[in-house]
């Protein structure tokens, strides 16, 4: 891939990524707190909530599931860019070098899956950090300062993770492997079959309007990002439904690397006493799978699947419809 066709990418990446987290960050905030192990107790239904006060005696906190629905969301953009980058001139680069290098009797979904697991791995270690730090601030009820002010649930986040016994870094690269557990499944049945549709809706289209390969017409702007876009929404999915339990597993261990204390209530009693989260003790992923299976049945692991399969139709079709059209366009620029 030349220097030109290379800064295209990165440009037009990060482009749809900012699009994109700015339009569904609030269904990521909301999927978030379904999945977090303090849902009952923060962000239930207030009969819920009146349930535990008779249990407990004490006041619960007041439901907040739709309340500060862009908490953390400076760390995410700060860190989503050159995300984004990485991953589209890795997967581009890859699919590129993987065509020519493989023999061509090995299956072209092979080859696209291939690419953007590499892909994915790299984009993770920039991705991870400001992860773990946005899923933390986007479980944190949100304080002021002594003048008034909202402080920034990104830094107080961050702040918890600095005073964790385990290091600061260690916790912020502790969701590392829980990630990509995740996202290489996901990328990994989403790209193959997202180039598959793709090419079926452009042959069937160039075929009811008569446009023969290599004619030389050209495709509007408007029609690349509709039939991209459509293609990344039925394949992405299909792919996060698919994917929810190891999403889930994931948003526990990074809330669990902030080492989030328990909610409290109006008189600064523990909302829930004796239960405590490991936050000095790392915990394998197939352990936390365990534990949720333990808490909520199978059905557990599919917290929040709905809301993130509808998130997920919606972010990949504006993300990789918006990322076609920005590099089309700056090609032709």
């Amino acid at each position: 891939m030349g220097d030109s066709a290379a800064h295209q990418v990165l440009i037009a990446g990060s482009i749809a990524a900012f699009t994109v987290d700015l339009l569904v960050y609030p269904l990521d905030t909301i999927k978030t707190r379904i999945q977090s192990q303090d849902y009952q107790d923060v962000y239930a239904s207030q009969k819920q909530h009146s349930a535990i006060k008779g249990t407990l005696g004490i006041q619960p906190p007041k439901a907040a599931l739709f309340r500060g629905l862009y908490q953390g969301i400076g760390s995410v953009i700060f860190a989503t860019l050159p995300a984004a980058g990485v991953f589209f001139y890795t997967y581009e680069s890859s699919k590129s070098f993987l065509s020519k290098t493989l023999p061509t009797s090995i299956p072209t979904p092979f080859t696209h899956s291939l690419a953007s697991a590499g892909a994915e791995l790299a984009s993770c270690l920039v991705l991870t950090p400001a992860e773990v730090i946005k899923q933390n601030a986007q479980v944190l009820q949100r304080s002021t300062t002594s003048d008034g002010k909202p402080k920034s649930t990104s830094l107080e986040a961050l702040n918890m993770l600095r005073h964790s016994p385990d290091g600061v870094w260690r916790r912020l690269f502790s969701g590392y492997t829980a990630l990509v557990a995740r996202n290489l499944p996901f990328t990994a049945l989403q790209f193959p079959l997202f180039e598959r549709v793709r090419r079926r809706i452009w042959e069937v289209r160039d075929r009811n309007r008569g446009r023969r390969k290599g004619s030389g017409q050209e495709r509007s702007l408007v029609e690349t990002g509709f039939v991209t876009g459509l293609s990344a929404a039925v394949s992405g999915s299909l792919a996060a439904f698919v994917t929810t339990p190891t999403d889930v597993v994931k948003t526990r261990m990074m809330l669990a690397a902030g080492g989030k204390p328990q909610p409290e209530s109006s008189s600064g009693e523990v909302l829930e006493k004796g239960r405590q989260h490991k936050s000095s003790k790392s915990t394998s992923g197939f352990q936390v799978a365990k534990e949720i299976v333990r808490e909520r049945g199978i059905r557990g692991l599919f917290r929040g699947g709905a809301l993130r399969t509808a998130w997920a139709a919606f972010g990949s079709g504006l993300y990789l419809g918006s990322y076609e059209v920005a590099k089309v366009w700056l090609k032709k620029e």
